[in-house]
């Protein structure tokens, strides 16, 4: 029997069937993009501009502002490494994952850039506030995740945006959690938008992309090939060939573009609804259980995310007996030690449980037998 994945916030499973097939299609027929005006080369650079254009009208950015990444880890380092300048100050907050994080420190320790982290509040609508109250006079940039990856609480990142806006700085946004999920687009004020393709776009795993407004110049972390101005030792200047050196994971970029497409058909508000109507399920199995601690406030507004524990045992714990019965759930930390400071979990952490387009109602109901 096939194990069941409620662990669809660190990889969407399973991947639909046509991206499956638009990956084998890819090996079987693509060549490097770029390096020739033979047919091999010329249907390998077909297949990542189609999929350029769908991100393209998926997100509201020009396709040539659309780069791929091998992860939204990468494209958040080209964000924050490539954007930031000695002597600037950055605004994250305290739900972020190690991706930014873990960037932002990096800098912040080197001596290049100093960095507040603001305290998301549940109330949706204080959430602005509490980030603004961190703005200096040298802030150049607010970088915050759209989506909890934890406890999946929801940023107003158009409020955000309009906040970033009246004070001249630039909005970055990790949507791993929240793109495929919830609406996006760069037309709601971000001005660099990161995100994994194996999420809730149901790309294979080694995607990502980075998409811009333009408005922000990216300095580029890795320098080689482009397959253009091949003459010049200088790397070029314009995107997306700027942040795109050496060869592109053709195969995983077809498929990523399948997901997509299967995103855009099914609907996101659909998507959302059966999705969060299976975590409401979830919910009524663990408010029946005595001891559950359920990681959620009622003034907070949350995409189909749930994290909980159950005190008479670890996290790891609960997750082991899952997985004994196929079932698959990430417990601890998830990658973002902050949150779980702030939620009075970083010891052990939390269980997550995070269903996927093809999560049924039978399977949320066996997993709550099994943690009951």
């Amino acid at each position: 029997m096939q194990p069941i994945s409620f662990d669809n916030a660190a990889t969407g499973f399973p991947k639909p069937a046509a991206v499956q097939e638009a990956v084998l299609r890819a090996m079987q027929t693509a060549g490097n993009p770029g390096r020739g005006g033979h047919p091999l080369a010329e249907a390998g650079g077909a297949m990542v501009y189609h999929a350029r254009e769908t991100a393209a009208g998926m997100f509201g950015a020009s396709p040539e502002n659309v780069v791929f990444t091998g992860s939204c880890t990468h494209a958040l380092n080209l964000a924050i490494q490539g954007t930031l300048r000695q002597g600037d100050h950055v605004i994250i907050t305290d739900l972020e994952h190690n991706s930014v994080w873990r960037p932002v420190y990096a800098l912040a320790a080197a001596g290049r850039i100093t960095y507040s982290i603001a305290h998301i509040p549940p109330e949706t609508a204080r959430i602005p506030d509490a980030i603004a109250q961190h703005i200096r006079k040298n802030t150049a940039a607010v970088i915050m995740t759209l989506v909890s990856n934890v406890t999946g609480q929801i940023l107003p990142h158009r409020a955000i945006a309009e906040m970033c806006r009246s004070h001249g700085i630039r909005l970055i946004a990790d949507g791993a959690q929240g793109c495929g999920v919830i609406p996006v687009s760069l037309a709601d004020g971000i001005q660099i938008l990161c995100t994994a393709g194996h999420k809730g776009l149901y790309g294979p795993m080694g995607t990502g992309l980075l998409l811009t407004d333009g408005t922000v110049p990216i300095t580029p972390l890795i320098q080689g090939g482009t397959g253009s101005r091949s003459q010049s030792p200088q790397q070029p200047d314009y995107l997306p060939d700027a942040l795109e050196s050496g060869t592109l994971n053709v195969s995983g970029i077809a498929g990523l573009d399948a997901g997509m497409q299967f995103i855009m058909q099914k609907g996101l508000r659909t998507v959302f609804a059966h999705e969060a109507a299976l975590c409401e399920r979830f919910l009524s199995h663990l408010r029946a259980i005595p001891d559950a601690v359920i990681y959620r406030q009622p003034s907070a507004d949350y995409a189909p995310v749930v994290s909980f524990r159950l005190m008479r045992e670890t996290p790891q714990e609960t997750a082991a007996r899952l997985a004994e019965a196929g079932i698959c759930m990430r417990a601890g930390l998830h990658c973002a030690p902050l949150a779980h400071t702030a939620l009075g979990t970083s010891a052990d952490g939390t269980v997550r449980f995070a269903p996927s387009v093809f999560s049924t109602a039978a399977q949320t109901d066996r997993a709550g037998s099994v943690i009951a």
